[in-house]
């Protein structure tokens, strides 16, 4: 019961997450002063933050590992790529083009990052 409550809590973060990536990512696009907003700044981190705890939770209860299970594996490396996509895209791209260039990509990876967990397999959608 708690398993599925924990899993529960973590989709419901992984949404939260990327629909304020979604919104942020707008906002930039349109060079909306929200993006700048306090609020905005601080939430994501917030919630980012549970959707990890969450994440290690879980691992632990299934005794699925980073290095161990290579699901799990793929899950944080494809997070690291994630987390370095949209900082380009949100904050460090020096042009439109460049910022545009990273939502795709970190996108695409949040998508592989989502079929990975649902197939349980380190390609996901990805013909390997």
């Amino acid at each position: 019961m708690i398993y599925y409550t924990i899993k529960n809590l973590h989709v419901a973060f992984v949404v939260l997450s990327i629909a304020g990536f979604l919104l942020r990512s707008i906002w930039m696009l349109l060079g909306s002063p929200l993006l700048q907003h306090r609020i905005t700044r601080s939430l994501p981190h917030v919630v980012d933050t549970l959707l990890l705890l969450t994440a290690l939770v879980l691992a632990v209860m299934m005794q699925q590992y980073p290095f161990v299970a290579g699901w799990v594996t793929a899950k944080v490396l494809g997070l690291i790529a994630y987390i370095v996509l949209g900082t380009i895209a949100l904050k460090r791209g020096r042009t439109l083009r460049v910022r545009v260039a990273a939502l795709v990509g970190a996108l695409a990876t949040y998508a592989w990052i989502v079929s990975v967990a649902v197939s349980k397999d380190p390609s996901g959608f990805l013909p390997i």
